[in-house]
């Protein structure tokens, strides 16, 4: 499920408890976390519901000014709709990761053998994290277009190693975090 930065923000100050969705099928379930830029949301409910079941309160709940700004958000889109009730339940593990700058021959060893699983069909790990070293801050079309990669296959990608503390997401964008730049410069160029 994807949040954009609003809701991110609201939800980590406590005034959004809530998101609605149209999907034909739930992506979260109950009693699940989501890590997010904002830290890790605990997934506390997913409720079908029906549009006469919005008011303004379950509008305002969820980030909206009113019922009809939050209906108008899901207008057009297909699926059941849903209710999401979440909140943050901590900050996002990742960032601590990112910072480690001093990798030791352990975790150099359990990263590269990370990297190895997710190379099992197509090497691509080292290679994406030296392309974005050298060009940090650029958007993901335009890397991946310099690999000949699908610009959402190419993210899809980047998240992964994200989730190993390897990358920062930027405003535009992204690099490599201290830990990626620590690992990139131990492994040898495949």
């Amino acid at each position: 499920m994807l949040l954009d930065r609003r809701t991110l923000a609201g939800i980590a100050e406590g005034s959004i408890t809530q998101v609605l969705r149209r999907w034909r099928r739930p992506s979260v379930r109950s009693g699940g976390s989501l890590t997010t830029a904002a830290g890790v949301l605990a997934i506390e409910a997913v409720e079908p519901i029906s549009e006469a079941e919005i008011d303004d309160a379950e509008a305002k709940a969820a980030g909206f000014a009113s019922r009809d700004a939050a209906l108008a958000s899901l207008a057009g889109r297909e699926g059941d709709l849903y209710r999401i009730r979440l909140h943050l339940a901590g900050p996002d593990p990742r960032l601590a990761l990112r910072e480690a700058s001093e990798l030791g021959d352990e975790e150099v060893g359990v990263l590269a053998a990370r990297l190895g699983r997710l190379d099992a069909r197509r090497a691509w790990t080292v290679a994406t994290l030296a392309l974005i070293a050298a060009h940090p801050g650029r958007r993901a079309p335009e890397l991946a277009d310099l690999i000949g990669r699908e610009t959402l296959a190419f993210k899809q990608d980047v998240r992964k190693l994200k989730t190993l503390g390897l990358t920062e997401s930027l405003e535009v964008g992204y690099r490599l975090s201290p830990r990626g730049e620590a690992l990139l410069s131990k492994l040898p160029p495949r």
